[in-house]
């Protein structure tokens, strides 16, 4: 799949996010990868800062190392989901 960097392509990503059982949330700080995940409480942070694409790179690596119920997505989010798996993200 081919990552757009787009502000819709970030609703997307966005829109996988809700229907997990994390929370997204955009913060200022300085994280050296551009987020922090914290599994217990399961809320990713995210540099707001960031550009749309720091931001849709970030959303993507996270959304390929957390783990999550994807029988609770929809559909369409579950083949985005499943195509973002396959996908490599330059940097």
């Amino acid at each position: 799949m081919e990552v757009r960097y787009t502000k819709h392509f970030l609703n997307k990503l966005e829109d996988v996010f809700s229907e997990t059982d994390y929370q997204l949330r955009y913060e200022k700080g300085t994280f050296k990868s551009g987020y922090c995940l914290l599994r217990e409480n399961r809320i990713a942070i995210v540099n707001r800062y960031y550009t749309t694409e720091g931001k849709i790179n970030c959303l993507i690596e996270i959304l390929k190392s957390i783990q999550f119920d994807t029988s609770t997505l929809g559909e369409k989010n579950q083949k985005l989901y499943l195509s973002l798996l396959q996908t490599e993200i330059e940097l």
